[in-house]
């Protein structure tokens, strides 16, 4: 396929972490849509394209979604090759799917470059495994900032044992730490906050559900910024704190 778009994923901000089909794509891009968590030594990869700044950050003034479509349509029907760049990945919470669709509808051939998402990155980033056999066998990558201003179904989500990765959760902390204790989730349950993920300014925050309010507000953390919560959040795959002890050889062998 030739596509008129690319949907790139451009990662968490270092541009070690860009994908070899993403760097390819930005090198033969005419013109490029960029969102504001893009990190601007990514641009390097695309010298020849024509720079758009089609920001969008939640509690700031942002792009309408609606004017960047159009704009990614105008441009293909011109004959120019586009790359909508976005952080992370595009279609963990970044609208890919939504854009692939809509021009899909138009005619115009897109394809989807994907990235590595923030929540990996991030969790990686200060040595937190996501999965760890003994402490937790699934992963849930959530928003709290959903389209219609609700919030998710955080009573569910403190059920469902798995490791949370959470999305836009800055401004609603408080209101995360109210649900999941009274959904039952212990309040000394681990929590990291990671901001800036594998960027030179990357600073973390380690807390429990109970005190990740307080904490970081003391902390000052500020966006772009993810939350893991559960019992790998205390675990480091470098030094300590240790993991505890899995099951003996034996154990394992008869699994």
């Amino acid at each position: 396929m030739n596509p008129a778009v690319w949907l790139i994923g451009a990662g968490p901000g270092d541009p070690e972490l860009l994908t070899l089909k993403a760097v390819k794509a930005l090198g033969q891009a005419d013109v490029a849509l960029v969102d504001d968590l893009v990190d601007p030594r990514v641009l390097e990869y695309c010298p020849r394209a024509r720079i758009v700044r089609v920001g969008k950050r939640g509690g700031c003034r942002s792009t309408p979604q609606d004017f960047i479509q159009r704009l990614m349509l105008r441009y293909a029907r011109q004959g120019l090759r586009v790359a909508r760049l976005k952080g992370g990945d595009p279609c963990i919470f970044g609208r890919g799917g939504e854009e692939a669709q809509w021009l899909s509808a138009r005619g115009v051939a897109c394809e989807v470059v994907n990235g590595i998402t923030a929540g990996l990155a991030a969790a990686t980033a200060v040595g937190i495994p996501l999965t760890q056999r003994g402490l937790a066998t699934g992963v849930t990558l959530v928003t709290a900032h959903t389209q219609d201003g609700g919030a998710p179904d955080w009573s569910a989500l403190a059920r469902g044992g798995t490791t949370l990765v959470v999305y836009m959760g800055v401004a609603k902390l408080q209101d995360m730490r109210s649900q999941l204790l009274a959904a039952g989730m212990a309040a000394d349950t681990p929590v990291a906050m990671i901001e800036n993920a594998s960027l030179p300014g990357q600073r973390e925050c380690a807390s429990t559900v109970a005190a990740m309010a307080a904490d970081a507000d003391a902390f000052r953390l500020r966006s772009p910024a993810v939350l893991v919560i559960g019992q790998v959040a205390a675990c480091r795959m470098f030094g300590i704190p240790e993991a505890p002890a899995l099951p003996d050889a034996g154990s394992r062998r008869s699994a």
